[in-house]
């Protein structure tokens, strides 16, 4: 079931998103949150934009949300979408599923372009937003740091 987040969900969500920060570079964080940093980042975000989860009986599978892409007024139309899916369970569709329903909530709302942001290499994000008809629009070349090696950052960008 995709169901809109509750900050209940910051325990279950900052699990998953720590998995990734303490093992992938799939996020640049390079330490990782607490239960209450995620309350706060739920609390914050989903006051202004849409932040759903991926449940199934009382587990959460994932969660995507957009997000502020720059502060100024120009780019209010713009969106920057963040999603994680629990690690053990890549592969089953479940990003697929959020990405649809977050993509048809925010046409409904009318903005206009959707940004994905990723570390590169990650070839299963790439998939999952160019399957959506997200295009690359940009590669930043060793911007980031973790693990002890440099890292590239590609951005696809989606227009309604």
């Amino acid at each position: 079931m995709i169901r809109v987040v509750t900050t209940k969900d910051a325990k279950q969500i900052v699990d998953i998103y720590n998995y990734y920060v303490l093992n992938s570079i799939v996020t640049l964080d390079l330490v990782p949150f607490s239960v209450l940093d995620f309350e706060e980042k739920i609390q914050t975000i989903s006051n202004d934009f849409p932040f759903i989860v991926f449940e199934e009986g009382s587990e959460i599978l994932g969660y995507a949300y957009a997000n502020t892409f720059r502060t100024k007024p120009a780019y209010k139309n713009t969106v920057e979408l963040t999603i994680y899916i629990k690690h053990s369970e890549i592969g089953k569709q479940i990003g697929k599923k959020l990405y649809s329903e977050l993509l048809r909530l925010l046409k409904n709302l009318n903005y206009h372009v959707v940004i994905g942001g990723l570390t590169l290499p990650n070839e299963a994000s790439v998939k999952l937003h160019e399957n959506f008809g997200f295009e690359k629009v940009a590669h930043f070349k060793e911007v980031g740091y973790k693990f002890d090696k440099w890292h590239d950052v590609g951005f696809w960008q989606l227009t309604f």
